[in-house]
């Protein structure tokens, strides 16, 4: 009887440890299973994140790079411009206030004119002179328009009819703006080769 037990007991035990070995390896397959899914999606999901960045660093790339390209253009334009505007200046910038702030000139300026206005049409005309040309030129003005002196104007003057319905600008700022767009296509040809 101690044999049939010992048989029985060794039958369940074997059993049982069979049993526990198959689940066992079951469970150990499974995991195995499992994890090679794990890292399968992982991989994938790296190569996703991967690609992505991969995407947006390009396309971060190119933007910087055209923001680059723009900012130098700009750049250079405008140092050219800066360039262009400093060499004109000194072709009409002295001699243009020199001689808008020369009496004489003014004078006979002036002198035509008024005389033009009046050929025309006669009408009250309102001459704005430098104040700093006050004292010589007053006495000049004085009885042929009405004339008024401002601190805005450096040199030259402004004139048009009394009602201010429209006024002719000779000063030294409009004549260098009216001469300066005249002398900047040859002047950026010469310099530039534009």
């Amino acid at each position: 009887m101690q044999n049939k037990l010992q048989e029985l007991t060794d039958k369940l035990y074997n059993e049982g440890l069979s049993k526990g070995r198959e689940e066992g390896e079951a469970l150990l397959a499974k995991a195995k299973s499992q994890a090679v899914d794990i890292v399968a999606e992982a991989e994938k999901k790296a190569a996703e994140i991967m690609t992505k960045a991969e995407k947006e660093a390009e396309a971060y790339k190119v933007k910087v790079a055209g923001d680059l390209k723009m900012a130098a253009s700009q750049s250079v334009q405008a140092t050219r411009k800066d360039i262009e505007d400093l060499v004109v200046f000194k072709m009409t910038g002295s001699a243009t206030e020199k001689a808008l702030s020369d009496e004489a000139f003014l004078k006979e300026v002036i002198k035509a004119v008024a005389e033009k206005f009046n050929a025309e049409t006669a009408m009250d005309l309102n001459l704005v002179l430098p104040e700093t040309l006050k004292s010589s030129l007053e006495p000049f003005v004085k009885g042929q328009v009405n004339a008024s002196f401002s601190k805005r104007i450096a040199g030259g003057f402004t004139i048009g009819p009394k009602d201010g319905s429209y006024f002719i600008s000779l000063t030294d700022e409009t004549f260098k703006e009216l001469i300066s767009e005249y002398l900047r296509p040859a002047t950026r040809k010469l310099l530039f080769g534009e």
